[in-house]
């Protein structure tokens, strides 16, 4: 118990410090899809180019209360100002099955750098949605796997963000800590179980709402809310075709697909200079009226939209249509219930994109 104590009461003073607002890095985008499909996309909200070399990524597995270097993966790379950064789990062997499964080609071309190839070297690549993820400020340069991520072993080290809450171990919905894997959710106390609402963190990908201008530096607040400051979607769906009926493979499967698009872009409101020129060139223009109190919108885009999806905030797919490459579509919503509502996009020229839809 004197361990756990702490470990806990090291990692309350490493974070203690306030971020300030558009400061510093942030996870922008955490991508927990099937097999190996996992990223994070990182997001500069400064307008100065930052080095990605002063930062290494902490996994925090199963509940525990402490990482070692081992659960942990130092990175590489810049990322200019307002920009992303997509760090991969470097699994890209065509031939691999069980845990050396490949990536799915869809998200290796999203990705800026890859990591933690060998799970008996760095493992901090494999959360399963029941994780929880550190971003730090430090140098593991010398250390050990198994010495232990504190500020003993890592002066300076300072916590940068946060998913998740360290030492909780959310459940799933069968109130089990184990096999199926459980994720927070959207019903407090939002670590899971029988009747604690719908997973969001499992088989999705959470999305940073662009009014979070720092990430979150306490790792063990009193609970985490998954969709306070995160937007939620499934990480992966059906394939449609034009008629908005589902696809299926030579033997009778549903087709899927990667559904993540909005990697390597995103909306944030430190970044001020963003110009009506740029939001075009991203696709969807303006939805309108929003909120809407009758459900019926209008989308505008700078280029031919091809393919609309609405999703509940679980990620559950709610409405799908393909439209005949026009930049202007009415959509009618009024058989859905007031709250918020996720709309991806899909343009004549392959840009994708999400916005938030508020119906009142």
């Amino acid at each position: 118990m004197k361990r756990i104590l702490l470990s806990i009461s090291g990692l309350l003073l490493v974070g203690a410090s306030m971020a300030q607002d558009c400061a510093d890095l942030f996870i922008s985008e955490y991508v927990e899809g099937w097999s190996n499909n996992k990223a994070l996309e990182l997001y500069n909200p400064t307008n100065q180019s930052i080095d990605l070399s002063d930062y290494f990524v902490s996994r925090y597995r199963n509940g525990l209360n402490q990482a070692e270097v081992e659960n942990s993966v130092q990175l590489t790379g810049t990322i200019a100002p307002y920009a992303t950064y997509v760090a991969v789990i470097e699994k890209l062997d065509p031939q691999g099955q069980g845990q050396e499964a490949p990536v799915w080609d869809s998200l290796q071309a999203k990705a800026d750098g890859f990591y933690c190839p060998d799970y008996n070297v760095s493992n901090a690549f494999y959360f399963n949605g029941d994780d929880a993820v550190i971003l730090y400020k430090g140098d593991l340069t010398g250390l050990q796997g198994t010495d232990i991520i504190n500020s003993t072993n890592i002066p300076g080290l300072a916590v940068v963000d946060v998913f998740g809450k360290v030492g909780e171990q959310p459940l799933n919905n069968q109130g089990q800590d184990s096999n199926p894997t459980g994720g927070w959710s959207t019903a407090f106390p939002y670590a899971g179980g029988p009747s604690g609402g719908t997973v969001v963190t499992v088989d999705h990908s959470m999305i940073r709402k662009s009014t979070v201008l720092h990430g979150a530096t306490n790792p063990i607040p009193s609970f985490f809310d998954p969709l306070l400051e995160w937007d939620t979607i499934p990480a992966v769906i059906v394939r449609l075709d034009q008629q908005g009926d589902t696809v299926f493979s030579q033997g009778g499967n549903p087709i899927l697909d990667g559904n993540w698009g909005s990697l390597g872009e995103h909306a944030c409101d430190c970044n001020t200079t963003a110009s009506i020129d740029e939001n075009e060139l991203n696709g969807v223009v303006a939805i309108y009226p929003n909120p809407t109190q009758t459900g019926e919108i209008t989308i505008t885009s700078s280029e031919k939209i091809s393919e609309i999806k609405v999703y509940a905030i679980n990620g559950t797919l709610l409405h799908a249509q393909s439209s005949t490459a026009s930049t202007q579509i009415t959509l009618h919503l009024s058989n859905l219930e007031k709250g918020v509502y996720l709309v991806n996009y899909k343009t004549e020229n392959g840009l994708v994109g999400t916005e938030r839809l508020i119906i009142e």
